[in-house]
Parts: structure tokens; C-alpha cells; sequence
């Protein structure tokens, strides 16, 4: 009776933090579904009373009437889903290649090197925004995907190394020595033996990178204005207008948008787990 009651009351306990995690998130499926006028409604309508599937149909399958933004929306999720691989893809091949060098060979400063590249992943984006903008319309990538990718890898990538060189150093060094006895070369090591090894911590890794470069929305704005590069947080920036605010595109797009975020994490959520655990503990 008494683990019964403990239960209750540790359910009751934590009853408001699913309350503050899963109402937003429930309140931006509904509005998707609703009309504009129960968006508006004062009180809240929380549920539906005259569910609609409109604003999907006019994303997915777009009209004449449809708006501007509804219509390309689709073409914002595929520059995002291009750039935010890009990134993911580049990270993790670099930055576990550098990780994997700080952590094994044995350089003078190796620390502060560390300390160094994640320094810089601490700095502001307002303060490189002036000086990258300028550098990517003197050598023509302004409004092109490619300097998205460029400038999302100054903030990926230290993060990936850091990352990585956490989980490369719980990994026992008697797995190379073995393999080098053998006559494995230390490249080969890397990517057959340590590799393999790492899959949760790769896992994880990029997971963080890509859902950084998915959701990133600063510098996709100052970079881009035209479709073919626009990313889908500015596209659901842009249902704002300047006399009116389709609410229900906005939470529509904002549904669409956490589909595939979603769907990787659902999918590597075993090796997510035991990568950020492997990586928490040493030896």
C-alpha cells in the first residue's frame, strides 16, 4: 500500500513538468487542425470544435489561392534536410578525425587545444555574422545553400570534436595497440576497429549537429532571401506579414518542421542513450 501511495505521489509530483514539456508541444498539434477564428478565440479553444485539415492541404498540396510561402514550403524542408546532412556528414567525418588525433597522439597543449576549439563554439553569432556576410558576397555564396553550410560547420564542427574526443578517450587504447601489433596502420585502426566501436557516440553526435543545423534560424536569415536557399525556419518566420499573421500555416509549418527531428531520434533512440552514457564515464 505504502509503494502504491509513493508512487501517486511521485506521478502527482511530476504530473507539472509533463504538463510544461507536452502542452506547448499538444497545443501546437491542435492549432494546426484548427480554424483561425478558434486560434484568435478568447478563451482558448484547446480543443477543436470544427477540425480542418486546410493548412496542411494548402502546404502539401498547394492551389492557386494558396500564399507564397505555403506553396514553397516544401521546397524550404528539402534546403533544410540538404544543408542540415551537409553539416551532419562533414562534422562527423572531420571532427571525429580531429578528435580522435587529440585524444591518441600526443601533442604539446592538448588541453588548451581543446579548451581553444570549444571557445570558440561560445562565440556569439551576432559577432560573426558582419564579417561572414561580407566574405560570402565578395566571393558570390551569398543565397546559396553552400554558405549555410559553411557557417553552420563554424559551430557544428568544434562541437562534434568536443564530443567525440569525450568518447574516443573511454575507449581502451589496448584495442590499438592490439590491432598495430598486427599491423594495422593507425588510419586503418580508426576507421575499422574505433569506428565501429563509437557507433552510439557517432550516433548521438549527429543527431546534435543536425538538429542544430535544422532549427538554426539567424544566419539562415542574414543569408538568404530568395527560395533556393531558404531553410525552413525562416519560412515559418515569413508567415508573419506585415498586416496579417497566418497562425495557422505558422503552427502548421512548426508541425512539419518537427517530423523529421522526431523520426531520427525515435529511430536511434537506443544508441542516443547509451552514447551519452558511454560518454559520461571514463574507462
Amino acid at each position: 500500500m505504502k509503494l502504491k501511495f509513493d508512487r501517486l505521489a511521485l506521478f502527482l509530483l511530476t504530473l507539472p513538468v509533463y504538463l510544461f514539456i507536452f502542452l506547448p508541444v499538444s497545443y501546437l498539434l491542435l492549432s494546426s487542425i484548427s480554424t483561425r477564428a478558434e486560434i484568435l478565440a478568447v478563451p482558448i479553444h484547446w480543443i477543436p470544435q470544427n477540425p480542418t485539415l486546410k493548412n496542411y492541404i494548402d502546404i502539401l498540396t498547394p492551389g492557386t489561392d494558396t500564399s507564397e510561402v505555403s506553396r514553397t514550403f516544401k521546397i524550404t524542408m528539402k534546403n533544410s534536410f540538404i544543408v542540415a546532412s551537409s553539416v551532419t556528414v562533414i562534422s562527423l567525418l572531420a571532427g571525429s578525425l580531429a578528435a580522435y588525433a587529440l585524444v591518441r597522439i600526443r601533442m604539446p597543449m592538448r588541453s588548451t587545444l581543446l579548451l581553444g576549439i570549444m571557445g570558440t563554439r561560445m562565440i556569439p553569432e551576432v559577432s560573426l555574422v558582419i564579417p561572414l556576410y561580407i566574405i560570402a558576397t565578395r566571393v558570390g555564396l551569398y543565397n546559396k545553400p553552400i554558405v549555410l553550410i559553411l557557417t553552420y560547420l563554424s559551430f557544428a564542427l568544434p562541437f562534434a570534436i568536443w564530443l567525440m574526443a569525450a568518447f574516443f578517450e573511454t575507449i581502451p587504447i589496448e584495442l590499438e595497440d592490439a590491432a598495430q601489433i598486427d599491423g594495422a596502420s593507425r588510419l586503418r585502426t580508426f576507421f575499422s576497429i574505433i569506428l565501429p566501436i563509437s557507433a552510439p557516440g557517432l550516433v548521438s553526435t549527429a543527431l546534435f549537429v543536425f538538429l542544430g543545423a535544422w532549427d538554426e534560424f539567424f544566419f539562415a536569415l542574414i543569408f538568404t532571401s530568395t527560395i533556393t536557399a531558404k531553410t525552413v525556419p525562416v519560412a515559418i518566420a515569413e508567415f508573419t506579414g506585415r498586416y496579417v499573421v497566418d497562425v495557422g500555416a505558422m503552427m502548421t509549418g512548426g508541425v512539419l518542421a518537427t517530423i523529421p527531428p522526431i523520426v531520427l531520434s525515435m529511430i536511434f533512440a537506443r544508441y542516443i542513450i547509451s552514447g551519452l552514457t558511454a560518454g559520461a564515464v571514463k574507462g
